[in-house]
């Protein structure tokens, strides 16, 4: 029993060191997959959506000014992934950080603080 504990004493933390590794990598691919994604919206259409559009707007053709000139069909990606803690990503345009804006909210699903995963930080987080 005493070795069994020793064992899970020392397995234990390095399965949840790697639990959150693996959600920081998910959301560094989810964040960069959505700004190709975007940045394809924006070759096709000469913007990118708006704050107001959202991300909505790479899988559903938008009837919120302005238009989109071309929507392919089936939109530019399948589905909206959530992050890892199960919410959804958070866009701006124009952005706090740059052109545009991609992020998640991190672990404690709070904006606005140094958990933020966003393109702006995602060399941070590679």
């Amino acid at each position: 029993i005493v070795i069994i504990g020793l064992m899970g004493a020392v397995v234990v933390p390095n399965l949840m060191g790697s639990q959150d590794t693996a959600k920081l990598q998910k959301t560094v691919s989810d964040i960069s997959a959505l700004e190709t994604s975007l940045d394809i919206y924006q070759s096709q259409n000469y913007n990118y959506p708006t704050t107001e559009q959202g991300l909505d707007a790479l899988i559903n053709e938008t009837d919120i000014e302005p238009l989109p000139r071309r929507f392919p069909d089936g939109g530019y990606v399948k589905r909206l992934p959530n992050d890892p803690w199960g919410n959804e990503y958070e866009f701006l345009n124009p952005g706090d950080n740059g052109k545009m804006d991609i992020y998640s909210m991190g672990p404690d699903g709070e904006a606005g603080n140094e958990d933020d995963i966003g393109n702006w930080n995602l060399n941070d987080y590679q």
